[in-house]
């Protein structure tokens, strides 16, 4: 099974860019269907992005199209999130999540992961 840490949350205000890391340790993350979700206080879970097991399938949320970018590195083991433009309501605990699917293209759906990070805080000043 594989192991996930996220890091490279913080404070940053409206406009600016942050890069969250998840860190892979026990399998490659080639051999997973890789995302990103968020969650706020008093809502659901919400899918962000995802990268399929190929590293060339890739999906946003209507709302970070355009301003987030998914990639991930090999030989770094490493899943990455970059965002910019953020906006205050991007504020929420950013989640690394592994799905390991036989299909290229990952789920929005949070149920068919089945590995999580601990999470790392964003918050998108105005």
């Amino acid at each position: 099974q594989v192991q996930l840490v996220e890091s490279g949350g913080g404070l940053v205000q409206a406009g600016g860019s942050l890069r969250l890391s998840c860190a892979a340790s026990g399998r490659t993350v080639s051999a997973y269907a890789m995302a990103w979700f968020r969650q706020s206080p008093g809502k659901e879970r919400e899918f962000v992005s995802n990268i399929g097991r190929s590293g060339t399938t890739t999906s946003y949320a209507d709302s970070v199209k355009g301003r987030f970018t998914i990639s991930r590195d090999i030989a770094k083991n490493t899943v990455y999130l970059q965002m910019d433009s953020l906006k205050p309501e991007d504020t929420a605990v950013y989640y690394c999540a592994a799905d390991r699917t036989f299909l290229d293209s990952g789920s929005r759906d949070s149920r068919n992961y089945d590995y999580w990070g601990q999470g790392t805080q964003v918050t998108v000043s105005s």
